[in-house]
C-alpha cells in the first residue's frame, strides 16, 4: 500500500517562504519602485503598465518627489504607486492588459488567484485569446524570476521535524475507506505480514530508521517467531492481526512507497527526501524552476461546464494553457498514472487547496479504483480557527460521486494540522 502527498503553496508558506501570489504582486510593484525612484524619462513601461509624467512634472521635480516619498516617509513601493495613480497631475498610469490589472485589484481584497481569473476571462464571451494567452505567458516569466529568488533561500535548516515525521509516518487502520476494509486487510495479512526479517531490514535502510530505535526494537521482536519458522506461531500471530488490524508494531504499516505530487514550483518538498533512498519520489507535475519551459501554469478544470465550450471553438488558443494538454510535454502525469495503477495508496493533502485550477487531475486521484483514504491537514490560522471544512468542500467538488467522498475522506477527528500560521505568519 503507498501513499500519495499531495503539495500545494500552504505548504512553503508553511516554511515562512513568501511564495503567494499577493507576495508576488507585492514584490512586483517593489521592483516599480525601483525603477521610477531614479528614472531619467519621461515614460517608463513594461508589458503590462506606462507611467507617463505629465506636461508639467520636469525629471528633476519627480526624482525629488519620489525621495521624499521614499527616504523621508518612508511608505512601500505599493503605497506610493498609489499615491501617483491618485495624483494624476503628477504623472498618469496606463494599464495594457486587463488580466494583470484585475489580479492587482483582486489582491487588494486580500484574495487573488491568478489561474482561476486566467479561466473566468477566457470564458467570457469577448475575449481576445491570444491577448490573453501571451499575458499570461507574461506573468508567468516574471512569476519565475520572483520564484528564482525565493528559491536561493531554501536550504535543509527549514526542515521541520514534526512534519517529516507526519509524511514519513505508519497507515492507521482509522483512516481507511470502509470500502476499503477488505483491500486494507489483505495488505496487512498478506502483503507485509509475509516480509521476512531481512525484508524489514531493507524497509529500515530505506526509511533511514536507526536500528536502535524503539519502534524497531518493538518491530524486531514481534517478528523472532520468523527466524525459527514455527508454523504454530505463524497462524496464531496471523489471527491476532485478523481480529486487530492495529495490533502490529507501529513500523509494521510504514507505507511500501511514497510519492509527493508537488503542485509548486520551488524545491521545498526535497529537502525531506535528501537523505532517502529507495522507495521514495517527489514528482514536480508543474516543472522546475530550473527548466522555465517546463513550468505548467494555466488551468485544468475539465468537468466545468465552460470547458467544452471552449473545446468545440475552432481556436487551439483556447486550449494553450489548459493543464490536462500541458501535461503531455513531459513524463510526469505518466509517472503519476503508473503508480496510481500499481497499488492501492492513501492520499495526505498537504498545503493544497484542493481548487478548480486543479480539477482534472484531483478527480483522477480522488475516485481511482485504487484510492482507499483522502486525509486533508488543516492549517490553523491566525485567530485560531482552521480550515478544514472549507477544504472538504473544495474536495467534495473534485469528485462526481458524493458517496464515494465521504467514505474515503477521514473525519477531521482523525486529521491534525500540519501548520499553525500563528507560529508561522510574518
Amino acid at each position: 500500500m503507498n501513499r500519495i502527498i499531495l503539495i500545494g503553496n500552504g505548504f512553503d508558506l508553511a516554511h515562512d517562504l513568501k511564495t503567494s501570489y499577493a507576495n508576488f504582486i507585492d514584490w512586483y510593484w517593489d521592483e516599480w519602485g525601483k525603477r521610477l525612484l531614479k528614472s531619467p524619462k519621461q515614460c517608463e513601461e513594461d508589458e503590462f503598465f506606462s507611467f507617463s509624467l505629465s506636461k508639467k512634472t520636469t525629471i528633476k521635480k519627480w526624482n525629488e518627489v519620489a525621495e521624499w516619498y521614499f527616504h523621508d516617509f518612508m511608505i512601500s513601493a505599493h503605497d506610493f504607486i498609489e499615491k501617483i495613480r491618485r495624483d494624476s497631475s503628477l504623472c498618469s498610469i496606463d494599464s495594457k492588459s486587463e488580466l494583470f490589472s484585475r489580479i492587482c485589484m483582486l489582491k487588494e481584497t486580500k484574495w487573488v488567484d491568478i489561474e482561476n481569473e486566467y479561466y473566468r476571462l477566457l470564458s467570457s464571451k469577448e475575449v481576445d485569446a491570444k491577448k490573453l494567452n501571451n499575458d499570461l505567458d507574461i506573468v508567468r516569466k516574471k512569476l519565475i524570476e520572483y520564484l528564482a529568488i525565493i528559491q536561493k533561500g531554501i536550504n535543509e535548516r527549514l526542515v521541520k521535524d514534526d512534519l517529516k515525521k507526519t509524511i514519513f509516518g505508519s497507515f492507521y487502520n482509522r483512516d481507511i475507506a470502509l470500502s476499503s476494509n477488505e483491500r486494507w486487510k489483505q495488505w496487512v495479512l498478506n502483503v507485509h505480514f509475509d516480509y521476512s526479517l531481512v525484508k524489514w531490514e531493507e524497509m529500515r535502510e530505506d526509511y533511514c530508521i536507526d536500528e536502535k530505535d524503539l519502534e524497531y526494537v518493538k518491530l524486531r521482536d514481534f517478528w523472532k517467531w520468523k527466524d525459527v519458522f514455527l508454523v504454530h506461531e505463524y497462524e496464531a500471530k496471523r489471527r491476532e492481526l485478523e481480529l486487530d488490524n492495529d495490533l502490529a508494531p507501529k513500523l509494521y504499516y510504514l507505507p511500501d512507497k511514497i510519492m509527493v505530487l508537488n503542485f509548486n514550483y520551488l524545491t521545498t518538498a526535497d529537502m525531506y527526501f535528501s537523505d532517502k533512498k529507495n522507495r521514495f519520489e517527489v514528482n514536480h507535475i508543474h516543472g522546475i524552476l530550473s527548466d522555465p519551459d517546463s513550468v505548467v501554469f494555466g488551468y485544468g478544470d475539465e468537468l466545468d461546464e465552460n470547458y467544452k465550450r471552449l473545446s468545440e471553438k475552432n481556436d487551439n488558443e483556447y486550449l494553450r494553457n489548459i493543464k490536462s494538454i500541458k501535461y503531455l510535454e513531459a513524463t510526469n502525469y505518466r509517472k503519476l498514472l503508473e503508480f496510481i495503477e500499481s497499488d492501492a495508496y492513501q492520499i495526505y493533502i498537504m498545503g493544497h487547496s484542493c481548487g478548480n485550477s486543479d480539477r482534472t487531475l484531483l478527480n483522477t486521484l480522488f475516485e481511482h479504483k485504487n484510492c482507499v483514504s483522502i486525509k486533508p491537514f488543516y492549517f490553523i490560522k491566525e485567530n485560531g480557527t482552521d480550515n478544514y471544512m472549507e477544504l472538504v468542500q473544495n474536495i467534495s467538488r473534485n469528485f462526481t460521486d458524493m458517496k464515494l467522498m465521504r467514505d474515503r475522506v477521514v473525519n477531521k477527528t482523525f486529521c491534525e494540522p500540519y501548520s499553525d500560521l500563528r507560529k508561522t505568519a510574518s
